[in-house]
């Protein structure tokens, strides 16, 4: 085990000497561990497009109305960032994520008993239920990374277990896919299964992961919000991930029945989600080890007009296999580097290491407001048409938004 002091201007202007351990076993462990939490939790996440098909296709409700479930389970996944955060900086990581883990848990075992047409079951057990599990477990294991880790290898580290999306996000919608699509099996068992694999994911996650908390700087005992709030640098950067994540999930949620509505081969659709987030997987780890050489604001600005333009260019996709598979790879891929990103953004903002729980927590928490509206809009803007112009233009244009005004104005600020 390797240990490194590193120092950090404090508030006051004084250096506060940091004692990080990096590359040890136990920060190791904990990477792991992250990975495998991740999966179970942001990685089943990204498998709602399937649960947005099934729902939609089957009459249980309108485009709308469907996503506003996995707007709301992703939106208080990060939105419960702000409480978690906060414990974590406070030393309550294991009793969180153990506790998060068996209410998210519960929640999906809770779903498989649920009668797809019966709105308010899937809404409070997929929706509310699972949203709040996952919240108490996605934001402290990101953050609990950065007790093991320098600034300059987190990217890195947090890439490795953010990457966990990606390949639960590959597992996920062929099991569910594949399942519900077997007469011997059906809805209620395929949701089961899944629910079996997190509940082991999680369990492996707990056992692995450590806390390794820095040293409280002694003359800042409590962050304030009025300080946070006034910190324009980091405030810009949290209104860009909302004013981002309008048009982000659009494609994750709406990208199989796109294919589908379009005259799509089903079955080939159903893999159309196994190939956005496999491709997600480099794009979670090669942009972080990028964002060495061009900065971590630059590089998740040009992720981010990427994902606009390559959301521009569904106008143009229509029912073409080969299409959707370089819409999906592409797509993929810059998505995952935006997502990838965002913590070591907001880490590289902190000016007190015992703030990055709380400031990870409150980024989360703001920008979950775009999670939460963003897929219900461009349902609403589908209708029962399902004119898809609508909802791409506005998916698109809210990543160009982020990218002219806020990033400008962050790197003209740095």
């Amino acid at each position: 085990m390797r240990d490194h002091k590193s120092e950090l201007a404090s508030p006051d202007g004084s250096l506060e000497q940091e004692q990080i351990t990096e590359e040890g076993f136990k920060a190791w462990c904990t990477v792991i561990g992250g990975f495998f939490a991740i999966t179970a939790v942001f990685g089943y996440q990204n498998a709602f497009g399937v649960y947005q098909d099934v729902y939609v296709r089957s009459g249980a409700a309108s485009a709308q109305a469907v996503s506003w479930i996995g707007s709301t389970q992703i939106a208080l996944m990060v939105a419960l960032g702000l409480p978690a955060g906060k414990l974590l900086d406070l030393g309550y990581f294991k009793a969180m994520t153990i506790v998060g883990s068996i209410i998210y848990v519960f929640s999906i075992f809770m779903l498989s008993i649920a009668h797809t047409d019966k709105y308010y079951q899937l809404f409070l057990s997929q929706g509310l239920a699972a949203g709040i599990g996952a919240g108490l477990v996605y934001v402290p294991v990101l953050g609990v990374q950065t007790h093991h880790w320098r600034r300059r290898s987190r990217p890195v580290a947090l890439g490795i277990v953010i990457t966990g999306s990606s390949v639960g996000g590959i597992i996920f919608p062929i099991m569910l896919n594949n399942l519900i699509a077997n007469p011997n099996v059906g809805f209620a068992w395929a949701v089961r299964a899944s629910a079996f694999v997190c509940l082991g994911l999680l369990v492996i996650a707990n056992i692995l992961m450590t806390t390794n908390p820095p040293p409280k700087n002694r003359k800042k005992t409590l962050t304030k919000f009025n300080v946070l709030f006034t910190d324009v640098p980091y405030i810009l950067g949290v209104i860009g991930a909302a004013v981002s994540d309008w048009g982000l999930f659009f494609p994750y949620f709406y990208l199989q029945l796109f294919a589908i509505d379009k005259g799509a081969n089903p079955t080939f659709s159903f893999y159309l989600l196994a190939i956005l987030n496999g491709s997600s997987i480099p794009g979670r780890i090669i942009p972080n080890i990028l964002s060495h050489k061009f900065g971590v604001f630059n590089t998740v600005a040009f992720c981010t007009l990427a994902c606009s333009v390559l959301t521009f260019g569904l106008f143009g996709v229509g029912n073409s296999v080969a299409a959707l598979v370089i819409f999906a790879i592409l797509y993929g891929f810059f998505s995952g580097g935006f997502i990838s990103l965002l913590a070591p953004v907001v880490a590289s903002l902190v000016q007190d290491e015992s703030e990055i729980g709380i400031r990870l927590g409150l980024a989360y928490c703001i920008s979950s407001l775009g999670i939460l509206t963003g897929n219900p809009i461009a349902g609403a803007l589908l209708g029962t048409t399902f004119p898809w112009w609508r909802a791409i233009l506005f998916s698109a244009v809210s990543g160009i938004i982020e990218f002219e005004i806020v990033f400008s104005e962050i790197l003209g600020i740095r």
